[in-house]
């Protein structure tokens, strides 16, 4: 099962009931199919920003109340492992299964330097409107990973 799968479920539970350990938490995804070692839950946990309150694990809060999404900056670092550019095109490779949520996520963002994204698998294609300004998307990019 992916990282990006199990960050899924996790989301789902928490929203759903309370969950008071990571141990409680461990065991919960284990029924659920996901094998995983307390490392890599202490991990899934930083990386989702879960908050440990008196009552258990809850998900992020934004100011309005709604679940706060990760940031555009913490999904290219988590998912995004290389950025390429042929012509006005940006080729930008996640790991798998990782693509669609990184390319809508650029797409939300409303960069000058895009005027649309396709998100595959572990494949996105970002169309910039010159060669140029490809260049200036792939190391805006390229920053937040390298």
């Amino acid at each position: 099962m992916s990282k990006l799968s199990r960050h899924a479920v996790i989301r789902d539970l928490l929203s759903d009931r309370e969950v008071g350990s990571q141990d409680e938490l461990r065991r919960i995804l284990f029924r659920r199919g996901h094998h995983v070692t307390q490392a890599t839950l202490s991990r899934d946990i930083h990386e989702l920003g879960l908050v440990k309150t008196a009552e258990g694990y809850k998900l992020p809060q934004g100011e309005d109340g709604e679940l706060a999404l990760p940031s555009i900056e913490r999904l290219i670092q988590t998912f995004v492992y290389d950025v390429k550019t042929a012509l006005n095109q940006v080729i930008i490779k996640t790991s798998a299964g990782s693509a669609q949520p990184v390319s809508a996520a650029i797409d939300a963002e409303e960069w000058e330097e895009v005027v649309g994204t396709i998100g595959g698998d572990d494949t996105i294609l970002a169309i910039a409107p010159d060669s140029r300004t490809a260049i200036k998307l792939a190391q805006r990019l390229r920053k937040h990973f390298a």
